[in-house]
């Protein structure tokens, strides 16, 4: 890719982050653009190599194509940039999730997003700790559901998914990332379901399924 390609696909994005933000309630400011700008920037990271602007872009396009399933996929959107915001593979917990939320928190505030609508994108930022989402959370399920898409591509996809993420656990020794990799894959197994819209359930789940259980067999 060009640096000018670069530079445009860029401006697509903090295009359509501005977008969300003003559908949600931000001001048309040059502070919009830089908070964009900011984010991208954190999302582009060296240290990242499946947390990525590729993986943002992703979840923004699962959750254009779906908008219709959201009660307000704006607010959906803004979620879906900030959610991994902050990424440290060396964070304790859902350390990243509620420094992302916190990020949201400041970044929506100081671009005049309303407080009922930055307290919500917080909480769906929130959800992607666990994926857990309640019965009719319909914004919630579908940030979840774009954020796990990955899960359900092609096993050669499937596959560098995993070697990415395993890049960013270089810190961890073999034996502690299989053991802490296999607890992660049992969780999502444990899940009721993946996914929880049907329209995603039905072409997803089963091959999400598929391949989290091939992984779990080369970490036993």
């Amino acid at each position: 890719m060009t640096d000018s390609d670069g530079r445009r696909r860029a401006a697509e994005l903090i295009g359509r982050w501005r977008a969300a933000a003003r559908g949600a309630g931000a001001g048309d400011s040059s502070a919009l653009t830089d908070a964009g700008a900011g984010l991208l920037a954190r999302w582009g990271e060296p240290h990242r190599h499946y947390h990525t602007v590729r993986h943002l872009t992703a979840v923004l396009d699962v959750v254009d194509a779906h908008a219709e399933l959201a009660d307000d996929p704006d607010l959906v959107r803004l979620a879906a940039w900030c959610h991994d915001a902050v990424y440290d593979p060396r964070a304790d917990g859902d350390g990243n999730e509620r420094a992302s939320a916190d990020l949201a928190d400041v970044l929506l505030t100081g671009v005049g997003v309303p407080a009922g609508a930055v307290a919500e994108v917080r909480r769906l930022v929130l959800l992607t700790a666990g994926h857990a989402v309640m019965a009719g959370d319909r914004d919630g399920a579908l940030l979840c559901d774009a954020d796990l898409a990955v899960l359900a591509g092609p096993p050669d996809e499937y596959d560098r998914y995993a070697a990415a993420v395993r890049r960013e656990y270089a810190h961890v020794p073999e034996p502690a990332f299989r053991v802490g990799r296999a607890w992660v894959l049992d969780g999502l197994l444990a899940l009721p379901t993946l996914y929880r819209l049907p329209v995603l359930a039905a072409r997803w789940e089963h091959p999400a399924r598929a391949n989290l259980r091939r992984e779990l067999t080369t970490l036993c």
